[in-house]
């Protein structure tokens, strides 16, 4: 039952995702950017105004206190167009959400710098990936980048050498689960034993 509700909430998603890519197209973001390019498929710089949400809560009217307290994914409902923007990324290289940098701004006016990244002809959305953020008003902005830190808190017992996704609990729990290939540790042996 549970996988059931969790699809129609993906099916909903993709189509916001859908209708979030024709204003995207539409519109250019990208004046007065200080966001830094990386080079990816299709970015382009965007900045705007808007509220941050939770994106479930706004899509099926389940809104539990301070956004679902970091256990949700968080998005901004851009001003200019009233579009849910689905943020997918923070300013760090690795694609772990911003769940971390949006939280503290919860149900609050915010203006975010940063990019649209995506042009796989076959999909008509872009994600974003925000750079920095500040509440709408104020004049510093924050670097997009707690992920990192709130992780380390989250896993005290995961020091180690090496990056985070080695010593994560859920990740190890997955690959002995799944395997590194997540069909299997059959197919990871037949694999590893093919490719040495």
């Amino acid at each position: 039952m549970m996988a059931m509700k969790n699809l129609a909430v993906l099916v909903v998603v993709a189509l916001g995702l859908v209708a979030f890519a024709g204003n995207a197209v539409a519109q250019d973001y990208s004046k007065g950017s200080n966001a830094k390019t990386f080079g990816l498929s299709g970015e382009q710089k965007a900045t705007f105004s808007g509220k941050v949400v939770d994106i479930h809560c706004e899509l099926s009217g389940d809104c539990p206190a301070n956004c679902g307290g970091g256990n949700r994914t968080l998005g901004i409902v851009r001003a200019s167009d009233n579009a849910l923007v689905m943020v997918s990324k923070s300013a760090q290289f690795e694609f772990n959400g911003a769940a971390d940098d949006l939280l503290p701004y919860c149900n609050k006016n915010v203006d975010v710098d940063g990019l649209l990244i995506g042009d796989d002809p076959g999909v008509k959305s872009k994600i974003y990936m925000v750079q920095l953020i500040r509440e709408t008003g104020q004049t510093d902005w924050e670097m997009a980048e707690l992920w990192t830190d709130a992780w380390k808190k989250r896993n005290p017992d995961s020091s180690g050498e090496g990056p985070w996704y080695r010593r994560d609990e859920r990740v190890a729990k997955q690959l002995k689960k799944e395997g590194y290939l997540g069909l299997g540790l059959d197919v990871d042996k037949k694999w590893i034993a093919e490719n040495q």
